[in-house]
């Protein structure tokens, strides 16, 4: 069996407004030369293009998939809100939530991300492939049910895994989100239940500035189905790989899940704009690593990575070809450009020493 790669160039077209970073434009705030937000098309364009050159996409299944259908999204956002939505994509577009723009036709180009992540899932779940990866975009893990925001305007993730649990393809589904911000669209759908574990590594206080804390653990069925990992900004590659190896595959290995699904973004790398922390290449390949072990042992390695952020145009395509190179066994390479500077950055002994006391506060508050 391959690694399936679902994309399609329509999802490079979703269009924004007027934005200068993350500001609106007006009054004080100039536009950018280049214009609009920092997510944009081409970080993601620009990975797909990479695969492409070094020849990793002919070793990989290649295909598209139909757009999340109103039922797929009525199970997790309210109807009002979709035909809210709806209304204002037919006439032109504008923006529902915060930080959140889209042009005409922005409402099919969120069901066809939605749509994306739903296809890499189904494909591992039905044995089509071993394990997939969605090139979705716009990204959806910041949605909330009725409020998108982040750049997110559906809850991509949690589309997919209602739709396959309402088709009894699992029981039991983790999500693990190793994206610079916190998930808080998929905490925020399934803080109440237990047949869905939700995990975030994050910078504290990055994004949003008020959710993501370690005490948020859900609620009533819910409790102990959220872990929030929140780490320092400056925190690179041992201290990710030291949380997943003591925090998240200890809580994956007692939740035993069917299928293990990443918000895969990598806005955690060292030249981000939107993050402050010290990942590589090499870190989200090793992770990629940790997390194909883990499946193996707890879920015959059913294993999809869905795209969130990462908003360096440069570095973002050599840490995804990292990941697919992991992902799929391939020999192909794409050599990591700045990863002998990023290791000569990577925190002092003296931090490292501070993270490690972190990670095993931590360890005692959730073990």
């Amino acid at each position: 069996m391959s690694t399936a790669f679902f994309n399609d160039e329509r999802c490079f077209w979703h269009a924004g407004g007027n934005y200068s970073f993350t500001l609106p434009i007006g009054g004080l705030v100039q536009p950018l030369a280049a214009g609009g937000l920092p997510e944009n098309p081409e970080t993601k364009r620009r990975l797909k293009n990479l695969i492409e050159v070094t020849g990793l996409m002919g070793e990989l299944h290649a295909q598209s998939a139909e757009g999340a259908s109103w039922e797929d999204l009525a199970r997790v956002h309210p109807e009002s809100f979709l035909h809210n939505f709806k209304r204002m994509s037919d006439a032109g577009g504008g923006e529902l939530g915060l930080r959140t723009p889209f042009a005409q036709g922005g409402f099919e180009l969120a069901s066809l991300s939605a749509g994306l992540a739903k296809g890499a899932l189904y494909s591992v779940l039905e044995g089509r492939a071993e394990n997939a990866y969605a090139l979705s975009r716009p990204p959806g893990h910041h949605c909330l049910p009725d409020f998108p925001n982040g750049f997110c305007l559906l809850a991509n993730i949690a589309i997919a895994i209602e739709a396959a649990l309402e088709e009894r393809l699992t029981d039991r589904v983790a999500v693990i989100d190793w994206d610079v911000h916190h998930g808080n669209g998929t905490e925020a759908i399934f803080y109440d239940r237990d047949d869905v574990l939700t995990i975030s590594l994050h910078q504290e206080c990055n994004y949003p500035l008020d959710s993501g804390d370690a005490s948020d653990t859900g609620v009533g069925a819910g409790e102990g189905s959220n872990m929030n990992i929140p780490l320092p900004p400056g925190g690179g590659h041992a201290l990710y790989l030291d949380a997943m190896e003591r925090l998240v595959i200890p809580a994956l290995e007692k939740f035993r899940p069917d299928v293990i699904i990443i918000a895969c973004g990598y806005d955690a790398a060292a030249v981000d704009p939107l993050g402050r922390m010290l990942a590589t290449a090499e870190t989200f390949r090793a992770m990629t690593a940790q997390m194909m072990e883990t499946a193996s042992d707890l879920c015959d390695g059913r294993l999809v990575l869905v795209h969130e952020g990462g908003y360096s145009e440069v570095y973002v395509p050599f840490c995804g070809h990292h990941v697919l190179q992991q992902l799929s066994g391939s020999a192909i390479t794409a050599p990591d450009p700045l990863g002998e500077t990023f290791a000569a950055r990577q925190p002092s002994t003296r931090l490292a020493a501070m993270h490690e006391e972190l990670i095993s506060d931590l360890c005692g508050h959730f073990f």
